[in-house]
């Protein structure tokens, strides 16, 4: 069988193959933006790794609230970061955890600047404390493939180094630059249909 790539590439009006690509060059996959190899970029409850538990997600809402007040956004993004990437709850898991945690009086809230600030009561840090072993976060990171890691790195590094080329360098820069994209990219999908060919000898 022939591989057939999933995302033909760009696309009209400057869409990439993962999206819309703002401020001159483009957004990436979730986990491969330019503020660090796995941070998350997209929505959703997880991104390039398994789905967190339920119990997953006040666990790590206690753990980070222990810390310092949080906003809900702050929330779902340190868990994204901690996780290396591999894990991004989503508003509608995170926000009715809050509000569950606030109705057992763990939990309580404030405006600041228009956005709610959640911190721990007594019985919130109390709970916290109680918790028995790792941040949530950390297992889901160990347990991934550390190939995948690997992968995310080097596909980090290369957008990084087009973002560069995009921004500083010379139209004969940025046209070589682009070959060498497009090589990339056509060296990574024959990898894809090199194993379409073992399962088809099978």
């Amino acid at each position: 069988m022939r591989y057939r790539p999933p995302f033909p590439g760009p696309g009209p009006e400057g869409r990439g193959a993962f999206g819309p690509w703002p401020r001159g060059f483009g957004d990436f996959p979730p986990g491969w933006g330019p503020g660090g190899p796995f941070r998350g970029q997209g929505r959703g409850h997880h991104r390039g790794g398994r789905r967190g538990r339920r119990g997953d997600v006040r666990a790590a809402i206690l753990t980070l609230l222990a810390e310092q007040p949080r906003h809900g956004y702050e929330i779902i993004s340190e868990i994204a970061e901690r996780s290396s990437g591999f894990w991004r709850p989503s508003p509608g898991s995170v926000y009715p955890t809050l509000q569950l945690l606030a109705d057992e009086g763990l939990v309580t809230s404030r405006d600041e600047g228009g956005k709610k600030l959640f911190e721990l009561t007594d019985e919130g840090r109390a709970a916290a404390e109680r918790q028995d072993g790792a941040p949530p976060w950390e297992q889901i990171a160990h347990d991934v493939d550390p190939t995948e890691i690997d992968l995310r790195k080097a596909g980090a590094t290369l957008a990084a180094a087009a973002i560069q080329v995009s921004q500083a360098g010379t139209p004969e820069q940025k046209r070589r630059a682009v070959t060498v994209l497009n090589e990339a990219r056509r060296s990574l999908y024959s990898i894809l249909g090199e194993i379409d060919s073992e399962e088809d000898d099978e």
